[in-house]
């Protein structure tokens, strides 16, 4: 937090744990980068959830997941790094449940490092 502090002071920061955190308030565009694939499939529903409430109508929300269900451990600078998703059809069906119109999906996007990439829009 210190470094986000240190490279961008004019910004608002905030910590919490994805699958609960309510900032009570709405943006017109959220954006969540490899963060989901860290936690578990069982704690991704919620995460999803958490971060769907906070684009406000009209917005849109980025998102990047693993290409299909699943678990692994990769390696990152030596360490092991746990990467989790769901199956591509839950993803589909928590947006459409949250009211959202998925826009693009590219699966494995070789431009931007192999991310697995989803973009929606909440319908007004």
């Amino acid at each position: 937090m210190a470094l986000c502090r240190e490279k961008f002071p004019q910004a608002h920061w905030e910590v919490g744990d994805l699958r609960t955190f309510d900032l009570a308030r709405t943006f017109d565009a959220v954006i969540a980068w490899h963060c989901l694939i860290h936690l578990a499939p069982a704690d991704q529903e919620p995460a999803i959830h958490a971060l769907l409430r906070h684009a406000a109508p009209g917005g849109v929300v980025m998102f990047t997941t693993g290409p299909c269900r699943g678990e692994a451990v990769g390696d990152w600078r030596g360490e092991p790094l746990y990467h989790g998703s769901l199956d591509p059809a839950d993803y589909r069906a928590l947006l459409e449940e949250a009211g959202f119109s998925l826009l693009d999906h590219v699966v494995e996007d070789a431009a931007c490092g192999h991310a697995t990439i989803w973009l929606a829009r909440r319908r007004s």
